[in-house]
């Protein structure tokens, strides 16, 4: 799909705006595990293990607490988000490449809103989006799950064959491909399989090269 058709560019944003070697989300799935022993009563090889089967299973570690136990989103993502945020640092080159692409930039991630922001000034990314979307914008429902990708879209008027969406997870990218997106795995090998487009190893390098990928 040409990328000269795309006016709208979706973002994921944990280890897509960062590399994956940041120590930030492990802080987060240990902050999990915690919680999961307190909620649970579990040892914390249990609560790792839970963890790791509601990932798979449901999308989120939150997801599968929600409908396998009834867990309140709120005081969770609050907690589980309660991170150093001073592992990250600014990146002015991917700033600059974001900044470059013609259209709108919305970023949409499986966390909160507000944890989104705090990555994003770290980041030194704030200022570039149209719009932020946190798993509490599609009603907790986790990528991959179609109805997720489906109310997000919709509440933001986006147009699925004009959009391009990148992601670090390649299973979130395939409803984005059967709906119409453009879609961009951003990791240091590419995933197989069809609903991967393209693949970009160097995010801020795939971006400045955009002008001519897929056209």
């Amino acid at each position: 799909m040409p990328f000269a058709r795309i006016e709208t560019w979706v973002f994921d944003l944990d280890e897509t705006l960062y590399p994956p070697t940041t120590p930030l989300f492990p802080q987060i799935e240990a902050r999990m595990v915690k919680w999961i022993v307190r909620k649970l009563d579990v040892s914390v090889e249990e609560a790792d293990r839970l963890r790791a089967r509601w990932w798979h299973d449901h999308g989120t570690t939150l997801a599968g607490l929600m409908r396998e136990h009834g867990e309140d989103p709120g005081p969770f993502l609050a907690d589980v988000h309660d991170v150093d945020f001073s592992v990250l640092a600014p990146d002015p080159g991917l700033a600059a490449a974001i900044s470059a692409l013609p259209g709108r930039k919305v970023i949409y991630t499986n966390g909160t809103a507000p944890y989104a922001r705090a990555v994003l000034a770290a980041r030194g990314l704030e200022g570039l989006w149209d719009e932020i979307h946190g798993i509490e914008h599609a009603g907790h429902i986790p990528k991959p799950e179609r109805a997720a990708y489906e109310r997000v879209f919709a509440t933001d008027g986006l147009r699925p064959e004009r959009t391009a969406m990148f992601e670090d997870t390649p299973r979130n990218l395939l409803v984005p491909h059967d709906m119409g997106l453009a879609t961009i795995h951003v990791a240091p090998r590419r995933a197989p399989g069809a609903h991967v487009h393209h693949h970009a190893p160097d995010l801020t390098e795939f971006l400045c090269g955009i002008g001519t990928a897929g056209s």
